[in-house]
């Protein structure tokens, strides 16, 4: 019953997704402009100025950056989606109706995944053309789908909790933009160690740094060292406690305040909103 649920949920995505080509064109239009952008008006200075050679070596640098900048777009606009659904009343309406309740957030999550990976494959084919060259095995290939895999999977849930948490649609279209800036201030774009000490401090222990080196290793072979390992936990940390309840696959930290953002989202007057979810059964 879930999975047909689910399936049936991820149709409807799918169906906005081509009802709406803008908003998908978008999260791969946004990530190729700063491509062209680093590695055409940036990548001479900074590749040489970073000992990597010049602009054509700039380009397998700056690249895991990039497609992490690609999640993290198509991430928020699945955080607007869901807070669309949960203000027009549609939510209300499959509440009326025999459907399994995780089923709504499943076919967000699906559909969100699929539009990840088609903004990551029209990035990597814009890669390709201005020079582009990994150098590793179709297993590390496979690998490095499945780190992107994992990492959009975490996202996505974390800024489905954030659409479910919002009040308005604007809101949820800005709640989730500082995973927007995050690649900026990793080893995305320029090693950590030319950043000032603060910086490079958190540089190095916020989340996009070790999956941002671990795609590096697995594209290139340069050592990953721990940060397979740390990017694995922190994807991890996301899947935690996973008992059917919607919230629970986010880091612990943060279920704690969607629970209680999820008990505020009431309507004027103090009348719980229909459209929210509910720990009971139907």
């Amino acid at each position: 019953m879930a999975v047909t649920d689910s399936a049936t949920m991820l149709r409807r995505s799918l169906k906005h997704m081509r009802r709406y080509p803008s908003l998908t064109v978008l999260v791969a239009g946004m990530p190729v402009i700063f491509l062209l952008l680093f590695v055409y008006v940036f990548g001479g200075t900074l590749g040489i100025s970073g000992g990597s050679g010049g602009r054509e070596v700039y380009v397998n640098y700056v690249i895991p950056g990039i497609l992490l900048m690609t999640v993290a777009a198509a991430a928020q606009g699945t955080a607007v989606s869901v807070a669309m659904d949960m203000t027009e009343g549609i939510v209300a309406r499959f509440r009326t109706m025999a459907i399994t309740r995780v089923s709504i957030l499943a076919g967000h999550v699906l559909g969100a995944m699929i539009k990840t990976f088609f903004g990551i494959v029209v990035v990597t084919a814009v890669a390709l053309a201005v020079g582009f060259r990994p150098t590793t095995a179709p297993l590390d290939w496979l690998a490095a789908a499945g780190v992107m895999a994992m990492i959009t999977f975490a996202l996505t849930w974390l800024t489905v909790a954030l659409g479910l948490a919002a009040k308005s649609v604007e809101s949820a279209s800005n709640t989730p933009m500082f995973l927007t800036l995050l690649p900026f201030l990793s080893s995305g774009f320029v090693p950590t160690e030319s950043m000032p000490p603060g910086l490079r401090a958190f540089a190095e222990y916020q989340p996009f740094t070790p999956v941002i080196e671990t795609l590096r290793g697995l594209l290139f072979g340069t050592p990953i060292g721990n940060s397979g390992v740390l990017a694995i936990a922190w994807c991890a940390a996301s899947f935690r406690e996973l008992h059917g309840n919607w919230f629970s696959v986010l880091p612990p930290g943060i279920c704690p305040g969607l629970t209680w953002a999820r008990r505020r989202r009431r309507m004027p007057g103090g009348v719980r909103r229909r459209g929210s979810f509910s720990r009971r059964g139907r």
